[in-house]
């Protein structure tokens, strides 16, 4: 185990400047401090971003092949103790590092050669059966051409799966040749092809086995931890510390099962091979002392002092302490999670809810109207094919928006930019985002005017995915809130135009925070729907929290300022580790 853990962290030390150089590279070819989703796809889909992109895969393959390295090296090494043995597992594969390094590049081309036909058929499929209506509406239903695109891609899967069995079973001994027979990496895939022979199917056989076993010990650990957490009461009124402590136990035992596991299943399929290996390849004790395990477990040592010390420490002076949470709650559609999405109900519930901002996105109509809607078209909302750019507000008459959440909403059509404004004025800010599918004529415009009119600039604010269409909200009216919105992003978002920027739950980190904040911009995450995220996403220092239950976030809040920062800590630590909250599902939580 302390030889596994040791090996994870050499891993993120490979890894980390290797994605730091790639993002680096990425910036840097571009006029932008940062890269936000169709940037990231043009790059990597260029000469340059694909190299690179294949440089990063090497090393990530690197860490694993060292990990199994030191494994299969620790199979067949002199030593009786297992701190020695692990030194000179390490002292081999250090030795070899080089040639690992050239392996993993030339395994990553040969499963990339191997994958790119399937791939491409895959995408075939899906462009011929999922691009006639918006994507929402084929994940939200399912309709017959999905199952389609999901059974034919489903087959194209199995083909691959079993190429890529048939191949890797062949290159099975290949690790072994370049570790212990040192052999040059570019022969050893047709050596190992060589010498599995016949006993291919017998690897297979072993390694369903070994696959099968490791799901079922890694489910058993899953049932046994939901068990003791669904046992755990959760007291109404005090005691939520107690119940967040035994949480935060239960779920560190879990991850630590999940390393143990880890660990031996790692060690089991390098005893598997190794046994087809065969051969005398021992691996001597290298001639100076390493002292493995003496710093090990002094590291070990110190950091279970470090983390005693800071945990009383720590509570004694958390509990001493006040916070109070300074968070925009803004309904994301509306209140998208108790009434249909994007409608006059939605818009009206989120400002009776206590929404600060009232999130709607925005396009234009065949004849040039500014409305509220999300998709490209209503097949998701109504079943109607028609697209937002090829219907006039007579033809938007016609579609019921709202019938699909409960009847009594079938009353309900897609409404006007004005309405929303006018519903919202003095009440509740709004929060437009202005959405893209290449059919825009004068969006940007068309929106200007419309708040001009109304006189809402100061209770407006305006947001894209399209980076673009930011820069010539703010060069139109720099006086205006605009921000950017951003599903993936590499590189310094802070370094962006705009007045905030917004990004998922799983894009947010403390580092982006605070570099947001240091150049003196809001931060808002999408879309928080689960108390327990949303309690964390509020530790974090979000400036705002874009969700479909606006009413919600407001009970979350006024939970939170009853509680210490101890007990707020304790709450962040069960939702950091996996536990959540009973919530419910949601049609579409993209932004």
């Amino acid at each position: 185990m302390p030889l596994y853990a040791a090996l994870r962290l050499l891993a993120l030390a490979l890894i980390a400047p290797s994605l730091a150089g790639l993002i680096n590279l990425a910036v840097a070819l571009s006029d932008q401090s940062a890269l936000t989703d169709q940037d990231i796809a043009r790059f990597i889909l260029s000469p340059m971003g694909f190299a690179a992109t294949l440089g990063v895969l090497s090393v990530l393959l690197v860490a694993e092949v060292l990990s199994f390295s030191v494994m299969a090296a620790s199979l067949r090494s002199l030593e009786a103790d297992v701190w020695r043995t692990g030194s000179a597992a390490f002292a081999l594969v250090f030795r070899r590092v080089r040639a690992l390094l050239s392996f993993a590049v030339l395994f990553i081309l040969r499963l990339l050669l191997l994958i790119a036909p399937f791939a491409a058929l895959a995408g075939l499929v899906a462009w011929w059966k999922l691009t006639d209506y918006d994507i929402n509406y084929y994940l939200t239903f399912h309709p017959p051409e999905f199952w389609v695109a999901v059974v034919l891609i489903g087959l194209i899967v199995l083909l691959l799966a079993g190429a890529l069995i048939l191949r890797l079973s062949g290159w099975a001994l290949a690790l072994h040749l370049v570790l212990f027979d040192g052999m040059r990496p570019r022969e050893v895939f047709a050596e190992s092809t060589r010498r599995m022979g016949v006993r291919r199917t017998r690897l297979k056989i072993e390694l369903v086995i070994w696959a099968a076993i490791r799901i079922a010990i890694a489910a058993g650990i899953a049932a046994v931890a939901n068990l003791a957490m669904a046992v755990i009461p959760i007291p109404a009124e005090g005691g939520l510390r107690r119940a967040l402590i035994l949480i935060v136990l239960v779920l560190g035992l879990w991850a630590l099962a999940g390393l143990v596991l880890s660990a031996i299943g790692l060690g089991a399929l390098a005893k598997v091979l190794d046994g087809f290996y065969g051969g005398e390849a021992t691996v001597p004790t290298p001639s100076a002392r390493i002292g493995l395990r003496g710093r090990l477990i002094g590291a070990a040592g110190i950091a279970a002092i470090a983390l005693g010390i800071g945990a009383w420490v720590g509570d004694g002076l958390l509990t001493q302490l006040t916070a109070e949470d300074d968070v925009t709650v803004i309904g994301h559609r509306g209140a998208a999670g108790s009434r249909p999405e994007n409608t006059m109900a939605s818009v009206v519930k989120a400002i009776e809810d206590g929404a600060d901002w009232v999130e709607i996105d925005v396009q234009e109509t065949a004849d040039g109207e500014i409305v509220v809607m999300h998709d490209s078209d209503f097949m998701k909302l109504a079943g109607v094919p028609t697209k937002i750019w090829d219907a006039t507000m007579q033809d938007l008459e016609a579609i019921d928006i709202g019938g699909w959440y409960a009847p009594e909403y079938s009353v309900e059509r897609t409404p006007t930019l004005r309405a929303a404004l006018e519903a919202a004025r003095d009440k509740s800010r709004v929060l437009i985002e202005l959405k893209y599918y290449g059919h825009d004529v004068d969006l940007e415009n068309r929106v200007i005017a419309l708040v001009e009119e109304l006189g809402m600039q100061d209770q407006i604010a305006t947001m894209s995915l399209k980076y673009p269409a930011v820069q010539k909200m703010r060069a139109l009216r720099p006086d205006w809130r605009t921000g950017v919105l951003a599903a993936t992003a590499v590189g310094d978002l802070a370094g962006l135009e705009g007045d905030f920027i917004a990004v998922s739950t799983a894009s947010l980190r403390p580092s982006l925070v605070r570099a947001v904040h240091a150049v003196g911009k809001d931060i808002y995450v999408w879309t928080v729907n689960e108390p327990l995220l949303m309690s964390k996403m509020i530790s974090l220092g979000v400036d705002g929290l874009i969700t479909d239950e606006p009413a919600l976030a407001r009970e979350v809040l006024e939970v939170r300022a009853t509680l210490n920062p101890a007990e707020r800590v304790l709450l962040w630590l069960t939702q950091e580790m996996g536990w959540e909250a009973d919530a419910k599902e949601y049609r579409d939580e993209s932004p």
